[in-house]
């Protein structure tokens, strides 16, 4: 069924006229069932944690929109919580976490091959994904970057320049690399174990990658990257992997071949003409239209649209935001948009 699915035939360089379609984070608060299923669950833990939820609200967005692919339900930070942090979530703040800034916080955490039982839901959500899908849609695992993973694992939260997190890779290098280590090890287990439950592709989420800087990108973002794929290409041959690496800039220059991604997500800070000149050369290109579009839709939604579709138009593309969808996107926009690229 693959090789007839929209988003797998982009993923392995094919040109379509009328790309392929989702949105990051296109389950989410911004959709009423969305935020009934999540009332339902109790707690947003509960909700990735208890398969047949997930699964819902997963397969929610597809019911309402017919995307050509459907990403997990499930949360970056599951890892560290299967490696033994303590994570909770603040209504309206956001996630918390027990830091790692000492060796003995680190020597607490599990081995990476011991997250298995406590992400056991999040495999069985994938497996009833794969059975409960159209057809035609394809379904995404996906893990956060290590680097990323890790500026939440050190501040404990969310930070706006992740200072902690660049505090503890220039102040004790060889606790930085070990919890790098830790999270690398631990993301290969569980996109491995996701493409055994039946994820058709995977896509690596580093959002926080735009905050390093020269050689620090290459070790810690490309290079865990690159590791990352090859480990899941040597296990799982001919599945493809997306590679976001957030606000890199020149870096998206050559990020597929460095990494062997055979796709490379964009955010909205670089141009479409400027990205299908330098990044779309070596393969296919996700993204990048502004979220902010979603909320505010009319004509320019409409232009915003077709011109980024124009501007892929000679390579492999998939359609898609340059950021999560967000909690005061209109959803009608979402339709706007999505007859704006398929006519």
């Amino acid at each position: 069924m693959a090789e007839t699915k929209k988003l797998m035939r982009a993923l392995a360089g094919e040109v379509q006229k009328v790309p392929p379609v989702w949105l990051m984070r296109q389950a989410g608060r911004y959709l009423p069932e969305y935020r009934a299923t999540r009332a339902q669950a109790g707690d947003f833990l509960t909700l990735c944690y208890t398969p047949d939820l997930a699964a819902e609200v997963t397969l929610q967005p597809i019911r309402r929109y017919g995307f050509d692919a459907s990403i997990l339900f499930a949360d970056i930070l599951l890892i560290p919580d299967a490696l033994g942090a303590d994570l909770w979530f603040v209504t309206g703040e956001g996630p918390r976490l027990s830091t790692i800034t000492s060796q003995g916080d680190f020597d607490a955490l599990k081995p990476a091959d011991a997250i298995h039982e406590h992400l056991s839901p999040v495999y069985e959500t994938v497996r009833i994904l794969s059975r409960e899908l159209p057809a035609e849609t394809t379904l995404i695992g996906f893990a956060g970057a290590p680097w990323t993973v890790a500026t939440y694992m050190i501040a404990g939260r969310g930070t706006p320049d992740q200072g902690p997190a660049h505090a503890l890779k220039d102040g004790n290098r060889p606790l930085f690399e070990a919890l790098m280590e830790r999270i690398t090890a631990a993301t290969i287990e569980y996109l491995s174990a996701q493409i055994e439950a039946g994820a058709e592709t995977v896509k690596l989420f580093d959002s926080w990658a735009g905050s390093l800087k020269g050689q620090d990108f290459q070790d810690f973002a490309l290079e865990p990257a690159k590791r990352i794929i090859a480990e899941i290409k040597a296990r799982h041959p001919g599945v493809p992997v997306i590679a976001f690496p957030r606000e890199a800039g020149e870096n998206y220059i050559g990020f597929a071949k460095a990494t062997g991604a055979d796709c490379v997500a964009i955010d909205n800070s670089v141009q479409a003409q400027w990205a299908a000149e330098f990044v779309q050369v070596d393969g296919c290109v996700q993204g990048n239209l502004d979220p902010k579009l979603m909320v505010t839709g009319g004509q320019q939604l409409i232009d915003e649209t077709r011109r980024i579709v124009a501007e892929f138009s000679k390579g492999p593309h998939i359609f898609n935001l340059g950021h999560g969808i967000t909690p005061d996107a209109d959803p009608e926009n979402v339709h706007v948009m999505l007859e704006a690229l398929r006519g």
